[in-house]
């Protein structure tokens, strides 16, 4: 039944009822109908309103923001805070001004110092002073405490080995109690630095990407430590002295660091050299079983390849294949003279470039700066690098058994001299 049909059926009936029950049905019919009708009237008047508020609503919402989108639009607008870049301060290290006082922090492969001056940049006495410093490594969680305590020469240091991490970013948080002008409470300042890289490990890293001399192609080490030659700004090492005039009296050939390459095809006259070889050492396959060698000249050492397709490995990594063919002469390295345990050494920078072949502790399978290293151990005569002085014990009661990994692996460990 629609919805108005109950209203239509009483109005029917009430029509009927007043002709049969006189006016007093009749008044009361006529007063419900005056009801409903003003009801209907109630109700069409509150649709109406309710459709003008909802067409009005968005008018009204963009005429008057919310009160977030003024905020956003103030913060936006507003402008930026400024930030005083930091000063260096005498002793090389960062000045920035706290309150009342300038601190000066002085990060180093030795350790933490901080240095305390007045408004005027006048050195303060720190002898009250004590504080701790909390280091975290750029991508590492952990963070590490150190005490700092006045030294006896104007600074509060924190002495530790931070040599390990040179030229990683650490971020630094120094808390400070007893310095004159800042109370009672305890200070508190944050810093991002890098420690510094020493000459001797720039020198080693270098000679580590760079690996063979570029005159003689002999990895670099095989000869004693590797000489530096300025040549055209940029410097280049080489395996010996004799390899120096080479680079003199043509300074461009050698200006990028690497052996020059030469490509031909093999000859007559190096039958000989490929009866000796016998294998390519990119593919393991016979010398001749897929046409005439090629003929690779790293330096003064000539390789020799089954197919064209294995002169891009050799281009890539010339050191790797050198070794391959030329294993058999090992090159040397001294034994060490900075000693952590008896028996187990520091590496050096002549040790850069066997490190960097060796990559992997062969006792732990772990990368050999992952605990700590590398560090150096003598096998019967052969350097072999550990990643801590935990596997030298293993490595001296069998030497052979490692060095025989690490000949597995293609890696001919250097003899100690």
């Amino acid at each position: 039944m629609p919805p108005n049909s109950f209203y239509f059926l009483v109005k029917e009936h009430s029509l009927h009822a007043s002709k049969e029950h006189g006016s007093p049905w009749r008044n009361f019919v006529s007063r419900k109908i005056t009801w409903r009708t003003e009801m209907n009237y109630g109700f069409i008047k509150q649709f109406v309103l309710a459709g003008m508020l909802v067409t009005i609503w968005p008018i009204a919402a963009d005429a008057q923001p919310p009160k977030t989108a003024q905020l956003y639009q103030q913060a936006v607008s507003a402008p930026p805070h400024s930030t005083a870049r930091p000063q260096q301060g005498p002793h090389g290290g960062t000045l920035k001004q706290v309150g009342s006082l300038q601190l000066e922090t002085v990060l180093s492969q030795g350790g933490i110092a901080l240095f305390v001056f007045d408004r005027d940049g006048q050195p303060m006495s720190v002898e009250q002073g004590r504080g701790a410093a909390s280091l975290r490594i750029e991508g590492n969680a952990k963070r590490y405490r150190y005490d700092l305590l006045p030294d006896g020469k104007g600074g509060l240091t924190a002495p530790v080995n931070l040599s390990k991490i040179a030229g990683q970013q650490i971020e630094i948080e120094l808390q400070l109690i007893g310095l004159s002008g800042i109370g009672s409470l305890p200070l508190t300042l944050q810093e991002v630095a890098t420690v510094p890289v020493s000459e001797l490990q720039l020198a080693s890293a270098a000679i580590a990407r760079q690996k063979i001399c570029p005159v003689s192609g002999k990895p670099l080490g095989s000869m004693g430590d590797p000489l530096a030659v300025n040549v055209q700004g940029k410097i280049v090492y080489v395996c010996c002295a004799g390899c120096t005039d080479a680079i003199h009296s043509n300074p461009a050939q050698y200006a990028a660091g690497r052996p020059k390459i030469l490509i031909s095809s093999a000859t007559a006259a190096d039958a000989a050299l490929i009866a000796q070889q016998k294998v390519c050492p990119v593919m393991d396959e016979p010398l001749g079983g897929m046409g005439q060698p090629i003929k690779v000249l790293i330096g003064e050492h000539p390789i020799y390849l089954c197919c064209k397709g294995c002169i891009k490995k050799v281009q890539a990594e010339p050191a790797k294949y050198l070794a391959m063919v030329y294993g058999s002469a090992p090159a040397v390295v001294a034994e060490g003279s900075d000693q952590v345990r008896p028996g187990i050494f520091k590496v050096s920078a002549i040790d850069a470039p066997f490190v960097a072949a060796q990559k992997r502790c062969p006792v732990m399978d772990e990368p050999l700066e992952a605990m700590g290293g590398p560090f150096k151990v003598n096998a019967d005569g052969r350097a072999i690098y550990i990643c801590c002085p935990g596997c030298a014990k293993k490595i001296a009661a069998e030497p052979q058994k490692y060095l025989a990994i690490l000949a597995e692996q293609g890696i001919s460990a250097p003899t100690i001299r």
